[in-house]
């Protein structure tokens, strides 16, 4: 299964009392397929994975498989910094009906290089369903090499990568490997950061997981399907008519701000969970006036 085009890093909508607003999700799930998204993650570090339940999660993929309905891929976080742990929550996305587990690299125990092989290869090993692996070493502390990339993308059901570190000179490298290897079209590297999107996919990235396609998915969808197409012109034209908002978005913490412009279009999103705090006053100002430019409020 082929993974490419824009897939939304959904924000998990919350109640005024912290719990999750299905209802909302529902209608987001909707609003993002309406306007051309071409899969949904549910429960990824924009979700707000680090504070929910396991019984959230796993309910959380049951509302995105039950209302996608087949219409564009589903993908289930389902990562950990253990790896039995990690394993459980594939096995239950694998058996939910999910496309896709995104699983990012073990947190803070910061696992050898041929320790994470080891993870991925287990995991992969045991189950069927489609695995994208997802490296962001700002927030793990552990960042996948790329002789391990290389190693990883060899493995049965591995099928991505979800590349969230800012060295472009990296993605060159990741590419040139996948190509030495022979595996270009077999496994494909997404962007992580929606302002790299556009430089990513010239070297061969075949599209993003995005936090900007929650606030604007047409105009996000649109850049990405023109960098698909080979015409660089206009997704560079539509890349710099977003860069303000692909900037503002982590003016703090995601999904803080995220959660804010969608506060503000009067979409579903609601608090962020503690430790998490609302925005500063001064960078709400900053988020207003980005959507103002944009006329999206």
């Amino acid at each position: 299964m082929i993974f490419e085009g824009t897939i939304v890093a959904m924000v998990t909508p919350f109640t005024s009392n912290g719990e999750l607003d299905e209802e909302g999700m529902r209608q987001n799930i909707n609003y993002l397929i309406e306007n051309g998204v071409d899969g949904i993650l549910t429960a990824g570090t924009t979700g707000e994975s680090a504070t929910i339940t396991h019984k959230e999660q796993q309910n959380m993929i049951d509302i995105l498989i039950d209302e996608v309905n087949g219409r564009v891929k589903t993908i289930a976080g389902a990562g950990s910094n253990s790896t039995k742990e990690a394993l459980s929550l594939i096995k239950y996305a694998e058996n939910a009906g999910a496309d896709a587990a995104l699983v990012i690299t073990p947190y803070y125990n910061k696992p050898q290089p041929h320790g994470l092989v080891e993870h991925y290869k287990l995991l992969a090993e045991s189950v069927n369903i489609p695995i994208i692996v997802y490296n962001v070493p700002s927030r793990t502390g552990t960042d996948i090499d790329v002789e391990s990339i290389g190693k990883i993308a060899g493995l049965k059901n591995i099928v991505a990568l979800k590349e969230a570190s800012p060295d472009l000179d990296k993605v060159s490298l990741i590419q040139k490997k996948l190509m030495d290897l022979g595996l270009e079209n077999e496994f494909n590297i997404l962007s992580g950061n929606d302002n790299l999107t556009l430089p990513m996919m010239s070297m061969g990235a075949k599209g993003v997981i995005s936090v900007i396609a929650n606030v604007t998915p047409s105009k996000m969808s649109q850049m990405v399907n023109y960098a698909l197409e080979g015409n660089f012109d206009k997704a560079a034209q539509t890349h710099y008519e977003l860069y303000e908002l692909m900037k503002v978005l982590f003016v703090e913490s995601n999904p803080v701000p995220t959660k804010e412009c969608l506060n503000l279009m009067g979409r579903p999103a609601g608090p962020v969970r503690m430790p998490l705090a609302p925005l500063k006053e001064e960078s709400k100002e900053k988020i207003s006036l980005v959507l103002k430019d944009l006329s999206l409020i």
